[in-house]
C-alpha cells in the first residue's frame, strides 16, 4: 500500500443510526485495523435543516458501545480536524471558486419556482426532467446569461447555487473494490449542486474536499452512494486530485428478512426486533424506538451478526471476537448482493455469548432489572438463578421474565398444563409430597429427588405423571430448569407455602 490506510465513517446527524450504518462503520474499522491504518469519524452536517439534536452523541455512543474506537473524531480531535463539517464551512468556498475558474462549474440563479415549472412542463409532456447538459441551456445560469448580467446578480446578492458543468457525453470509469469496473455516461447524469449562496457546500463537494484534505485512502460506504460515485470521480479529476483519489467500495444493503427491500424500522416493529443499536427517543415526538443494547443483546453478538451480513470468511466459521475479525477480514470477501436480515440468527449469537458469561457477570447485569421490579436478593443468590436459567434464555431480561418464580410467588397457573395434567388424584398425591417435604431435615436437590420418587412409588404412579404438576405447584409454569434444583434453591418453607397456595387456588376451578 503506497499510502498509510485512512478510512472514515461519515454519518449525518439526522436521527438514530440504523443498524446498517453500524455495519458500514464496522467494515471500515476492520479494514483500517487489518492494514494498520486509522479509523476516522466525520460528522457530515452540511444540511442544517435536517439536523436532529442529540443525534451526533447517539452515533458516537452507539459505535463505542460495540467496541469501535476512533483514531480521530469531533470529540477526540486529530491532525486533520475539525471533524464536523459545519465547523469547516470556510474551507469549501475556495474549491467551488476553483471549479468556476477552470470552467468545470457555473452559477445558477433559478428559483425553486423556476425548477418546479420546468418539472411540471416535462410531466405534462410525459418526459423526465433533470438539470443537465441539454436543459441548462434554457435556464438562468452563467452559461446562458451575459458576464455583466451574472456579475450584476452576484453584486445584488441574488440567491444562487454553483452546479458542476458535466460534459455532454463522456464515459466515467472507476473500479469498485467489491463490484469491479463501473462505467457511467455523463448523458445519464445531471449537473448537481455543489455550493449554495448561504456559504454551505452540498454533500458532494464537502465530501470530496474533506476526503482529500484528510488523506482518505479508501471510501467504504453503502450502495445508496453508488450513483454519486461517478460525480465524485469527476470532481477528483476537475480539482486535480485524480492521482490521490481513494479507492471505492460500495456495500450491499441490509434487506428485510423476506429479502425484498431495505430493512426498515417498520420491519423491526412488525417482527419484534430493533433496527437501531441503542434506544432512541425522538426529540420532537417523544416516540421511543428500541435498541439492541436495551433489548438485552451483547455487543459481541451484534458485532458477530453484522460482520456476517454481507461478508463471509474463507471457512464456515461463525464466531469471532472483534480482534479475530480484524485478522481475517478482507474486502474481497464482501458480497455484492444484499444480505437478508435474520433476527433468529441474531438471537442465536446472543444466546452463545450469554452462555459464555460467568454466573457472577450475568448476576451483575441482571441486578438493575430486579431493582426496577422492586426485588432485593443477594448477588450470590442471583448468580445461582442465572446458572440455572441461562440455558433456557437468549437475553438477560429473560432471566427475570422467564424465571420470575425464583424471585416471587406465582400469581397464576398455566391453564393448559392444569387441563392436560391435573388428574383427580393429583391434589391428594401432591399433598402427601408436600407433607413429606415439610418433615425433611436436609433439603438438597438429591434429597428432594428421593422423597419425590418415594411418594410416587407409594401411590403407584410413575414419577413422570406428577413431575409437571409438581413443578406447576411451585413455579406456576410447566417448564424450566431441573425442578429439584429449583426446589432446593427456594427452600422448604417457600415450597410448602407455594404448594398450599396452589391447591387452594385450583380447588375452585378443578
Amino acid at each position: 500500500m503506497d499510502r498509510p490506510v485512512r478510512v472514515r465513517f461519515a454519518p449525518s446527524p439526522t436521527g438514530p443510526l440504523h443498524i446498517g450504518g453500524v455495519r458500514t462503520a464496522l467494515y471500515n474499522y476492520l479494514f483500517a485495523k487489518k492494514h494498520g491504518g486509522d479509523f476516522i469519524l466525520r460528522v457530515e452536517d452540511t444540511d442544517q435543516t435536517r439536523f436532529v439534536p442529540g443525534a451526533e452523541q447517539y452515533i458516537i455512543e452507539a459505535l463505542e458501545w460495540v467496541g469501535l474506537t476512533f483514531d480521530e473524531a469531533p470529540h477526540k480531535g486529530g491532525e486533520y480536524g475539525p471533524y464536523r463539517q459545519s465547523d469547516r464551512k470556510d474551507i469549501y468556498r475556495q474549491y467551488a471558486e476553483q471549479l468556476l475558474e477552470s470552467g468545470h462549474a457555473y452559477y445558477a440563479f433559478d428559483t425553486s419556482e423556476d425548477l418546479d415549472d420546468m418539472r411540471k412542463r416535462a410531466e405534462a409532456a410525459k418526459m423526465s426532467w433533470k438539470y443537465d447538459t441539454v436543459t441548462r441551456q434554457s435556464m438562468k445560469n452563467s452559461l446562458t446569461l451575459s458576464q455583466d448580467e451574472v456579475q450584476k446578480r452576484l453584486d445584488a446578492n441574488e440567491p444562487y447555487v454553483v452546479r458542476i458543468k458535466l460534459p455532454r457525453k463522456e464515459e466515467v470509469r472507476f473500479h469498485d473494490e467489491i463490484r469491479g469496473w463501473v462505467v457511467v455516461s455523463t448523458a445519464q447524469m445531471d449537473d448537481k449542486v455543489l455550493f449554495k449562496s448561504d456559504g454551505m457546500p452540498t454533500y458532494h463537494l464537502a465530501n470530496i474536499v474533506d476526503d482529500y484534505l484528510m488523506k482518505i485512502t479508501h471510501v467504504i460506504r453503502g450502495e445508496e452512494w453508488l450513483p454519486s460515485a461517478p460525480l465524485h470521480v469527476l470532481l477528483y479529476k476537475y480539482l486535480g486530485w485524480k492521482d490521490v483519489m481513494p479507492k471505492f467500495a460500495h456495500l450491499s444493503l441490509l434487506l428485510k428478512p423476506e429479502g425484498s427491500g431495505k430493512l426498515s424500522k417498520r420491519d423491526g416493529d412488525k417482527l419484534g426486533f430493533p433496527v437501531f443499536p441503542l434506544e432512541w427517543k425522538d426529540p420532537k415526538t417523544g416516540e421511543i424506538s428500541s435498541g439492541y443494547r436495551e433489548s438485552g443483546y451483547f455487543k459481541e453478538a451484534v458485532v458477530n451478526m453484522l460482520a456476517l451480513l454481507g461478508w463471509h470468511p474463507s471457512d464456515n466459521r461463525e464466531l469471532f471476537t472483534l480482534q479475530e475479525l480484524v485478522e481475517v477480514f478482507t474486502i474481497e470477501k464482501v458480497n455484492k448482493s444484499g444480505a437478508k436480515f435474520d433476527f433468529e440468527k441474531a438471537k442465536w449469537f446472543n444466546h452463545h455469548y450469554l452462555m459464555e458469561k460467568s454466573n457472577d457477570e450475568l448476576a451483575e447485569t441482571l441486578l438493575p432489572t430486579l431493582a426496577a421490579n422492586n426485588i432485593t436478593m443477594p448477588k450470590d443468590r442471583v448468580a445461582i438463578v442465572c446458572g440455572l436459567m441461562k440455558e433456557k434464555v437468549q437475553f438477560i431480561p429473560e432471566l427475570y421474565t422467564m424465571g420470575k418464580y425464583f424471585f416471587t410467588d406465582p400469581d397464576s397457573y398455566d391453564e393448559k398444563v392444569v387441563k392436560k395434567k391435573w388428574k383427580e388424584n393429583t391434589t391428594a398425591i401432591l399433598t402427601q409430597l408436600k407433607e413429606a417435604l415439610a418433615t425433611m431435615d436436609s433439603f438438597t436437590a438429591d434429597d428432594v429427588d428421593k422423597t419425590f420418587h418415594l411418594v410416587a412409588e407409594k401411590n403407584e404412579v410413575s414419577p413422570g405423571s406428577i413431575m409437571q404438576t409438581f413443578r406447576l405447584s411451585i413455579s406456576g409454569v410447566g417448564g424450566g430448569p431441573p425442578i429439584f434444583e429449583i426446589v432446593a434453591f427456594l427452600g422448604k418453607e417457600t415450597v410448602v407455602r407455594r404448594m398450599e397456595h396452589c391447591f387452594a387456588s385450583l380447588q375452585a376451578t378443578l
